[in-house]
């Protein structure tokens, strides 16, 4: 069962949606570190999962508008896109080797270090910046544009692809790509 929808469903301003998913991560964190051995290939595929769509989702959406918009966009995207390659590189290290392997208690703890560090500086230099330069109605259209870009987004970690393009592409096949641009297209208000 995925955690993205219910509990998000209702979040109709981006930033509150994505630090609703931030909150997410953190407990499926808990989740996978807590989960008995036998238990916890299951909390991995769901943390798995909420971080593709998650960084899916603010790739397609999110650092597309803030490049457009706040200050610094540019570099404050870019450091953010970095910060994310690592951390999908290692995560796909993980997802590969399985919640078996011998190291996989270290990896997951070097994991949560970075995805929490890159989700306080999205925090501080995305987000507070995007609510100052949005309205509510952008905020919602955003929002509507990121439900449906995890909606169909990947299952698993596609390091390099931090584009929405290069993200579809992963493993994806052509008439995936069509149905998510127009399911983006039309969230966000554009024509298809």
């Amino acid at each position: 069962m995925t955690r993205t929808a219910p509990e998000t469903m209702g979040e109709t301003d981006v930033i509150d949606l994505l630090l609703a998913q931030h909150a997410m991560i953190r407990d499926l964190f808990d989740e996978v570190e807590q989960a008995p051995t036998d238990q916890r290939a299951e909390a991995f595929t769901q943390l798995v999962r909420l971080l593709a769509v998650h960084e899916t989702a603010e790739e397609e959406i999110v650092h597309p508008y803030a490049r457009r918009t706040i200050d610094g966009g540019d570099g404050v995207v870019d450091d953010r896109l970095t910060e994310e390659n690592q951390a999908k590189q290692l995560l796909s290290q993980m997802d590969q080797a399985g919640p078996d392997a011998p190291d996989f208690a270290a990896n997951l703890a070097m994991l949560r270090t970075a995805v929490e560090a890159h989700a306080r500086s999205e925090e501080r230099y995305e987000f507070t910046q995007l609510r100052g330069h949005t309205s509510q109605a952008q905020r919602r259209t955003m929002a509507a544009g990121v439900k449906a870009a995890e909606a169909m987004a990947p299952t698993h970690p596609h390091p390099g692809t931090e584009t929405a393009t290069k993200n579809l592409l992963a493993g994806t096949p052509t008439a995936m790509m069509d149905r998510v641009r127009d399911a983006i297209r039309q969230a966000m208000g554009k024509n298809p």
